[in-house]
């Protein structure tokens, strides 16, 4: 019987890198992945093709709508569906292959196949059964499914973020339930695919937990994109009809029902812990009610050897945040320290204008007690925002009045998602805004609106 240090059973943003820590720290480790490629969700059917879709129709957004006023004329590019698919599938296998590379460089077994923990210390793949003195669960997430909504990727008319990554054909009109990060990014490839997109969102507002003068302008944005908002609309069912969807909704105000066809539905209602087929339950490993794995501070659940990370535990459902718990809990197992600063986790929508944020937000600071003041800096004021058509957006600063403390920073406009982490760092070090707003920034860069925002916390900005 094969015998490892460690064993870790997904090979997800949490997983593989989690794997990779124990392999550099000594531990002889093993990773269980049923899939084809390694990665998880996130590199073959999530955060990765993904983006490959949103960077191609966002370069047909700038031809069709920016070219001509830079001086670059001539006929609009046309789509080749099957070309940009190719393309987001090349995509794909860099990526998962570069982990499969990992995994060899540092000497990782690669199990293939579904794993079953037999007992505390036993994994079960296939008809083989593992010994491993620590056993690491980074199984992920799925998608989450709707009462009355029934998906089937393969037909490709009720589908959900995986089935909307790889559609037949570009639809006509789509239909996405949800108005959170996947609901808004998938909406906003097909819109500028030339889709008729209707957004159906059980809340009167987009984006849960996010600032709401983000939310506000975020939403005003992707109007004016094509994304069409119904608020406030409780999904009761949605079937095919042919080779079309008919979905049904009632109105929250009113309780009135309503009825929408389309080509596509795309569920998009978060996701949901992936344990299946585990054997936790005959463990007795302790579960949330939200069908959570509980851990302590240090990513263990109550049976001896076993650690849990990621999107099956607590918290925000980020690959960023499993990797960091991966590498935690890689820590934690060699004898070290690990530690993840839950406070500062940032978090990312990649539509255009993209948005990040990361800390508390004002509502939330104001709820928790602390006198605040807030610097807001449009991108407007930005030159080198205004020289490629991103002027629409701003940096609205969270800081504590009394300390000067940074609390948290909302980012909407070019870049959001990479300028973010200067506010990440600065809240680790524990900054205030005064020390963000005397940093020289370099000129002309997107950064600049970050410090301006800093100076807004302040005497004020320059720019405005």
């Amino acid at each position: 019987m094969s015998s490892y240090d460690v064993i870790v059973i997904g090979a997800g943003p949490g997983g593989y890198v989690s794997a990779i820590r124990c392999a550099q720290l000594g531990l002889k480790t093993a990773c269980v992945e049923a899939r084809e490629t390694l990665g998880g969700t996130c590199l073959n059917v999530g955060c990765i093709p993904s983006k490959a879709l949103l960077h191609a129709t966002h370069s047909l957004h700038e031809a069709e709508h920016n070219f001509a006023t830079m001086g670059l004329k001539g006929a609009a590019p046309s789509v080749d569906w099957d070309q940009m698919q190719a393309y987001k599938g090349d995509v794909v296998g860099q990526n998962t292959g570069g982990i499969e590379f990992l995994f060899k460089k540092n000497k990782i077994d690669w199990l293939k196949g579904f794993g079953t923990i037999e007992a505390p210390g036993k994994v079960k793949v296939g008809d083989t059964t593992y010994e491993a003195k620590n056993i690491i669960i980074a199984t992920g997430s799925e998608p989450s499914t709707l009462p009355g909504v029934d998906v089937d990727n393969d037909k490709g008319i009720i589908v959900d973020s995986t089935g909307a990554l790889s559609l037949k054909k570009k639809p006509k009109k789509m239909i996405v339930i949800g108005a959170g990060v996947i609901g808004l990014e998938l909406g906003s490839v097909y819109a500028r695919l030339g889709a008729e997109v209707e957004v159906v969102e059980f809340l009167d507002h987009i984006t849960p937990g996010m600032d709401k003068d983000l939310q506000k302008q975020l939403q005003k944005l992707l109007k004016k994109q094509g994304l069409n908002f119904t608020m406030g609309a409780a999904v009761q069912s949605a079937e095919v009809k042919g080779n079309k969807a008919k979905l049904t909704y009632k109105l929250r105000k009113d309780d009135s029902e309503h009825t929408i066809d389309a080509d596509v539905v795309l569920v998009a209602t978060g996701r949901r812990p992936f344990t299946d087929k585990l054997g936790l339950e005959a463990l007795g490993v302790e579960m949330s009610p939200r069908g959570q794995i509980k851990t302590d501070n240090q990513w263990r659940t109550n049976v001896p050897g076993i650690y849990a990370i990621g999107d099956v535990i607590d918290g925000p459902m980020l690959a960023h945040k499993a990797e960091d718990e991966g590498m935690a809990a890689a820590e934690v197992i060699a004898g070290k320290h690990g530690h993840v600063n839950y406070d500062v986790i940032p978090g990312v929508i990649y539509t255009h204008p993209e948005v990040s944020s990361v800390g508390l937000t004002e509502d939330a600071a104001k709820e928790a007690g602390y006198d605040v003041k807030v610097g807001k800096f449009s991108f407007m004021g930005n030159a080198r925002a205004k020289a490629v058509f991103a002027g629409d957006g701003f940096v609205k600063m969270i800081a504590d009045k009394k300390t000067d403390r940074v609390l948290g920073c909302h980012i909407i406009g070019p870049a959001a998602g990479d300028l973010i982490h200067e506010i990440c760092v600065a809240m680790e070090f524990g900054a205030s805004a005064e020390d963000i707003a005397l940093t020289c920034h370099a000129h002309p860069t997107y950064s600049e609106a970050v410090r301006e925002a800093a100076l807004a916390c302040g005497s004020g900005a320059i720019h405005m």
